[in-house]
């Protein structure tokens, strides 16, 4: 694991071959693949999918030697308009239809705004959000079962599913091995966490480690305004070798996938991943 992966439109939007020599120029293992972010020349409107462009797409990478660990299909999957949000389902499960044409085995995603429902019903937005939630991930798992693939799920501060406990009660009311676990420390942690990041992180892979499918990669720290933001790998205030210890320790070999990089910061991260990783 000396050389993590990236997610693909960190390149930003290119051609497919073009996209496919600069990750493995880069010297990067894998990517986590959003189709309409980071690929210029491929129609991936949903219905356009098929088993030869997936088989398209994911030969241009693996002839450089790079494995498209995921597929990142970041819909709403709690959006308030109930049409809205029954064709973001149905884009999602033509990715698990497809995903192993890919050469992938998991699609991922995020779980929508906290406060999406905070406006129609003050007092339980929060459990709204969630039972919402469940619904959407009971139909997508359903289709997963049916594909052998696995929903990757994402806990993120401010979105629905924000903490360990969160996304324990998710796995716990949608009892199938169809649901797995993203984990990106970073997401766990706000401004008045970092000073805990040892004790939540811990924690984190303490309740979830079983279930995790895929590691998420950036940095924090604290703003002068009180508040955090996300900065490239080794430029922030995660505990990194607490962080990949743990990975070494409870998940050897599973992908992890850096994210929220310019071009031009690829290089420095990659090289600062892989000292920690060594040291550790």
């Amino acid at each position: 694991m000396s050389k993590p992966g990236i997610l693909a439109h960190n390149f930003g939007r290119l051609p497919l071959e073009e996209l496919a020599d600069r990750v493995a120029g880069a010297g990067l293992a894998s990517v986590q693949l959003a189709l309409a972010k980071a690929l210029s020349d491929v129609d991936s409107a949903t219905g356009k999918l098929s088993p030869g462009l997936a088989n398209h797409v994911g030969e241009a990478f693996a002839k450089r030697g790079v494995r498209i660990a995921s597929l990142g299909c970041y819909i709403n999957p709690v959006h308030p308009d109930p049409e809205q949000r029954k064709q973001e389902l149905r884009r999602f499960k033509e990715h698990l239809r497809f995903c192993r044409d890919f050469g992938a085995s998991v699609v991922a995603t995020e779980t929508g705004k906290l406060d999406t429902f905070k406006a129609d019903e003050p007092e339980r937005y929060e459990e709204k959000a969630f039972e919402t939630l469940r619904s959407s991930v009971l139909e997508l798992a359903e289709e997963a079962d049916k594909w052998g693939v696995t929903v990757g799920i994402e806990p993120a501060y401010t979105l629905v599913i924000h903490s360990t406990e969160g996304m324990q009660r998710l796995l716990e009311e949608v009892p199938t091995s169809t649901l797995g676990v993203v984990l990106d420390p970073c997401n766990l942690l706000n401004a008045s966490l970092l000073d805990r990041q040892q004790e939540i992180v811990s924690a984190a892979f303490d309740a979830l480690a079983d279930r995790v499918v895929l590691f998420h990669a950036k940095d924090i720290r604290k703003t002068a305004s009180g508040g955090t933001e996300y900065t490239p790998l080794g430029t922030g205030e995660l505990d990194y070798p607490h962080f990949l210890r743990l990975v070494k320790e409870r998940k050897p070999h599973c992908h992890i996938t850096m994210e929220g990089l310019e071009p031009d910061q690829i290089a420095p991260s990659l090289d600062f991943f892989r000292k920690v990783w060594n040291e550790v």
